[in-house]
């Protein structure tokens, strides 16, 4: 007798393959020691926070004991957080960006999750390049919305523009893009994103016409700093007046477990207040009802701040030289803190199991809707990717 709805249960197997890496690694560590496994399948940030983040947590507990230090704050943040957002935002974005365009959020994750309950309806789509976070479905279908994947190019992995505007509807309800993007590591390029942009502004400009809904272009960027060799995050709120942009601190300030995010729709956009006010009351309504006030605190406080960028830099340089090493194929992620590597056959669970016999855990890229691929996460320690060296090119050696 099942106990649960279809569509959990089509969820729970879409993103089983990382909880299955996961848990297969905690029996690995407790069968043969932590030392003598080689875990690269979560990007759980394991850098410390910046230096500052003990002095304002020391601030933050010397408030919290007044009444109502640590009490309920307005569903869309704490006044003053939302402003010093939003000026880290005007900054960041290159636009304007007031107070009242801001959202403080249950991490990235429940920013996505309070905008898709604001505006899909059952049936509505969701258009993402593949590969793509493995939650999107999840998170729009919580609702009745569809995740429509649209495969991306690769080695590069840049969005196959020609494709994702023949797959919108007139249901189409979001374009959502992640760049610096988890798992490909890729930065798009600014012609890529303002061609997307102009996508969602022709289609909404037919809308109009129509008296149709509009179309969003959803910008998700947690790995924003996140970006090597001298490559830019082009900015998404400034290409289209229908732009909302969504983040965390949670790897910029290695708060994963505060989680601390944001959402901000463009100033320009028709209707724009009315979708902030959908967004804050789905905030509350779906249980949140307001992001941690610690978090929030701390946010506000270390905006010019993040982790120690060049520990993750060396951490991919040194992946790089491992995979080459080892013959395996992959594009030099520009971004973020993971390789997506080419499986040498085309089914990557091969590939994966492969390596499981080599104590090393990596994640298929079928788990991310890019089957013949393999997700590694460089959160962990050099030492570690430097152990796995030899098991990469034993597993290697099974397919030659």
């Amino acid at each position: 007798m099942q106990t649960v709805t279809d569509e959990l249960v089509d969820s729970m197997r879409s993103s089983s393959w990382i909880r299955k890496m996961f848990e297969k690694g905690l029996e690995l560590k407790q069968e043969f020691g932590a030392d003598a496994v080689c875990d690269f399948s979560l990007g759980n940030p394991d850098v410390p926070p910046p230096a500052r983040t003990k002095g304002e947590l020391e601030k933050i507990a010397a408030e919290a004991v007044r009444p109502l230090g640590l009490g309920y704050c307005p569903n869309a943040g704490i006044p003053a957080v939302r402003e010093a957002i939003a000026g880290y935002l005007s900054a960041q974005q290159g636009c304007g960006i007031a107070a009242k365009d801001v959202v403080m959020t249950v991490g990235a994750a429940g920013a996505l999750v309070c905008f898709f309950r604001a505006t899909v309806s059952r049936g509505d789509e969701v258009i993402s390049p593949a590969p793509y976070f493995v939650e999107y479905g999840a998170y729009c279908g919580h609702f009745g919305g569809v995740l429509k994947a649209v495969p991306s190019v690769p080695p590069a992995f840049r969005p196959d523009i020609p494709a994702i505007e023949k797959a919108i509807t007139d249901r189409t309800r979001a374009i959502i893009v992640n760049s610096p993007n988890n798992p490909t590591g890729c930065i798009y390029p600014e012609e890529d994103m303002a061609a997307i942009a102009a996508i969602v502004d022709r289609t909404n400009a037919e809308r109009e016409k129509k008296g149709l809904r509009p179309m969003f272009l959803l910008s998700d960027e947690p790995y924003r700093a996140f970006a090597y060799d001298g490559a830019k995050v082009p900015p998404a709120l400034p290409l289209s007046r229908w732009a909302c942009v969504l983040g965390s601190f949670s790897k910029t300030l290695s708060l994963a477990g505060e989680r601390i995010g944001y959402f901000a729709a463009n100033p320009g956009m028709p209707g724009q207040a009315a979708l902030v006010a959908a967004v804050t009351m789905t905030n509350r309504t779906l249980g949140f009802v307001n992001a941690p006030v610690i978090g929030q605190r701390l946010a506000a406080a270390l905006t010019e701040e993040t982790v120690d960028l060049d520990v993750y830099d060396r951490r991919r340089k040194l992946m790089a030289k491992v995979l080459s090493d080892a013959g395996i194929e992959f594009e030099m992620p520009k971004g973020a803190f993971y390789f997506f590597a080419k499986s040498p056959v085309p089914d990557d669970t091969l590939f994966v199991d492969a390596l499981l016999e080599e104590r090393i855990l990596v994640v298929p890229g079928r788990g991310f809707g890019f089957a013949g691929y393999v997700r590694l996460s460089c959160s962990v320690d050099e030492a570690i990717i430097a152990r796995s060296a030899g098991g990469f090119k034993r597993a290697m050696e099974k397919f030659r």
